[in-house]
């Protein structure tokens, strides 16, 4: 029989009127990566927080077996203990500490109460060493920085370090790539390889099948909390993935479908953006376009490209000062704040759907129809009855998956919570929608729901803007690109023209 170190039999978790997990089962060998790929709302979140120590035993059935035993994990300190070490999507680190501060939280080296801060400044060294960010020819991330001042990337090589201080066996890691740059997330990868290595073993959660192909040896589907299937990596092509994550065959990763250009909804011409703290420097430099209905208009550029500060800027959101002209059906509007972009039909779907797009403590009627009250009320009051029924009407259209439109946003997966913020600019009956990182962060299913909505807005005579650093998602949903350098625009492309490499050269300011 084969080592294993953990055994998951039979785990079931419910919460008030969901099913979130429901009879999960599978193995992990000693020293592989082996990944948890599934839809948002598959249930591998929950299946972590088990694992983790968040849901207590007690609070679920099944049995877990670790290193050779069964384990009842009543805290995470228990886990911890155990030699297994969580790295949560959102980062746990405390940004006014400094890297070994925050590495040697609640473990302090200490010598008859006195803390040894030598030793810990030291270890921390080593662990970065070891980790492969720091050595002896550059010195990549200084022990004492605050956490705060270093980048996404960075610190996610912290979490990494953190987990290490300990005795880990078994190192689980939620999204570890969702925010990092392609570098980043490639140093990463090197990192969790060499851990391998090492005889560490790893849980690999992640929506990017291209990083689950590289880097797992084992994967297993987990699909409406139920476990599909295990298979070693070289047994589960990329197709199969997606077919037993979805539970139906994509015909296509991009549906895409055959629009015609027709009516120019949006002008830009000379547009230039001051940066809000930076005199004399600019974000945004003489940016002119247009944008028609009947078109998907696809914006790409390296990040500090100045997409998002662009359209913010429209959007009437971004700080710095702003010259130039937006022309609507041919006509100058002068728009200064959001409210002024959503009378004219503009609708902004931000890039950070948690921060700027939706309020988690609200319930899913109540964020999609925040922007657009005014048509569910009469005389200053609400007709909540309305507001049931459409949001009802539109979660089953876009295929939300609660029970109800009072579930709390908070508890819906990315892929539901992006739907209910398209929800919110459906309700606006938007002349314009734009779309800044789309599917960011959520799974191969959701993403093709996102774009069949996509086809249907631009049927509907909706224009559509998508803004994406996915340059597979660029081409194979745009009917036109643009490319962003700098501030500037410098390349536009019939997707009839446009690869790869074209589209790189542009966005890196470079020549063919």
């Amino acid at each position: 029989m084969e080592d294993h170190i953990l055994q998951v039999n039979a785990i079931s978790k419910a919460f008030p009127g969901v099913q979130a997990l429901d009879h999960v089962s599978f193995q992990v060998k000693r020293g592989e990566i082996h990944a948890l790929v599934g839809e948002n709302g598959a249930g591998k979140s929950t299946l972590i927080k088990v694992l983790c120590g968040v849901h207590p035993y007690g609070t679920y059935s099944g049995e877990l077996f670790y290193d050779g035993e069964i384990r009842r994990f009543h805290t995470i300190s228990e886990v911890e203990q155990a030699g297994i070490a969580c790295i949560h999507q959102e980062l746990s680190l405390c940004p006014d500490l400094s890297v070994w501060e925050n590495i040697f939280l609640g473990k302090y080296i200490h010598r008859r109460g006195k803390l040894n801060f030598e030793k810990m400044h030291r270890k921390t060294q080593e662990l970065l060493v070891r980790i492969g960010v720091n050595n002896d020819s550059e010195q990549k991330i200084d022990p004492d920085a605050l956490v705060g001042t270093l980048g996404i990337g960075y610190q996610q090589m912290v979490e990494i370090a953190k987990a290490l201080a300990t005795d880990v066996k078994l190192l689980i890691l939620d999204e570890p790539t969702a925010a990092l740059t392609d570098k980043e997330a490639d140093v990463l990868l090197e990192i969790l390889e060499d851990l391998r290595s090492n005889g560490i073993t790893c849980i690999y959660i992640s929506h990017r099948l291209d990083e689950v192909m590289r880097i797992a040896d084992t994967i297993t589907i987990i699909r409406d909390g139920h476990s599909i299937e295990t298979r070693p990596k070289e047994n589960m092509p990329r197709e199969d993935m997606v077919k037993l994550m979805v539970g139906r065959e994509l015909k296509s990763f991009y549906p895409r479908e055959k629009h015609d250009k027709r009516e120019l909804m949006l002008e830009i011409e000379n547009y230039s953006v001051e940066h809000p703290e930076i005199k004399d420097k600019y974000v945004v430099e003489n940016v002119s376009f247009k944008a028609y209905t009947g078109e998907i208009l696809g914006f790409c550029g390296l990040v500090g490209a100045g997409r998002t500060e662009l359209f913010s800027s429209i959007y009437g959101v971004y700080n710095g000062k702003a010259v130039g002209s937006v022309n609507l059906r041919s006509k100058p509007v002068h728009i200064k704040t959001p409210l002024d972009a959503l009378n004219n039909g503009i609708f902004l779907v931000s890039e950070d759907r948690k921060r700027y797009g939706l309020n988690l403590l609200m319930s899913i009627k109540e964020n999609a129809t925040l922007a657009s009250l005014k048509d569910f009320s009469r005389l200053g009051i609400l007709n909540e009855s309305k507001e049931i029924a459409e949001t009802t009407e539109l979660s089953r259209k876009l295929r939300v998956r609660a029970n109800n439109a009072e579930v709390m946003v908070g508890t819906l997966s990315g892929g539901n919570q992006q739907k209910v913020v398209l929800e919110k600019a459906l309700l606006n009956h938007p002349a314009i929608i734009i779309l800044d990182e789309p599917t960011r962060g959520i799974d191969v299913g959701a993403k093709y729901e996102i774009y069949t909505i996509m086809n249907q807005l631009i049927e509907e005579g909706v224009t559509v803007i998508m803004i994406s650093s996915d340059m597979e998602e660029i081409l194979g949903m745009s009917d036109r690109i643009l490319t962003m350098y700098n501030g500037r625009i410098s390349g536009e492309f019939a997707i009839s023209e446009a690869t790869p490499e074209k589209l790189m050269h542009a966005a890196t300011g470079r020549s063919e």
